[in-house]
């Protein structure tokens, strides 16, 4: 396997890889398997008036890693910002990039839409990442709360 990561907006025919790996991603954070959400999700992924976008990881020509995406509003700054929903490279090629490569293409998409930033969160107890996100980012001090309905 080489080195040499690209990384580009998720298509029609990385269905099936791409499916592979956000099953993986939702087993790493115990949700339940479900083909209604993983179904769902790709088709926000195509619908052009949905607010989720996709970029997919390959090397070798094959997708290892993907990463959702969506625009968010600043009002107490006025600006934009770029929110990473979803990261997830595929076990086989860890430590390759992959992360860093998407965390990159994101701050590109970012500045080309001209946001202030891209914010993500992740699970406290998710070192392995939280080392490439320490060297990416800045970490907060916020807290997250979830009002469930």
């Amino acid at each position: 396997m080489s080195d040499d990561v690209v990384v580009r907006d998720v298509a029609a025919g990385d269905r099936e890889a791409w499916r592979r790996l956000f099953a993986g991603y939702r087993e790493f954070y115990e949700c339940e398997p479900s083909e209604e959400v993983l179904d769902r999700v790709w088709g926000w992924l195509h619908d052009d008036a949905h607010e989720l976008g996709g970029l997919v990881a390959l090397v070798d020509d094959r997708v290892v890693g993907i990463a959702h995406h969506r625009s968010y509003v600043r009002p107490s700054e006025g600006q934009t910002g770029l929110y990473l929903d979803d990261l997830f490279t595929d076990a086989s090629a860890r430590g390759r990039g992959v992360g860093r490569a998407l965390i990159g293409r994101l701050a590109d998409i970012a500045r080309e839409r001209g946001a202030a930033k891209v914010r993500w969160m992740t699970a406290p107890d998710n070192h392995t990442a939280q080392r490439l996100y320490d060297d990416v980012a800045q970490r907060t001090d916020w807290l997250v709360y979830d009002l469930l309905l």
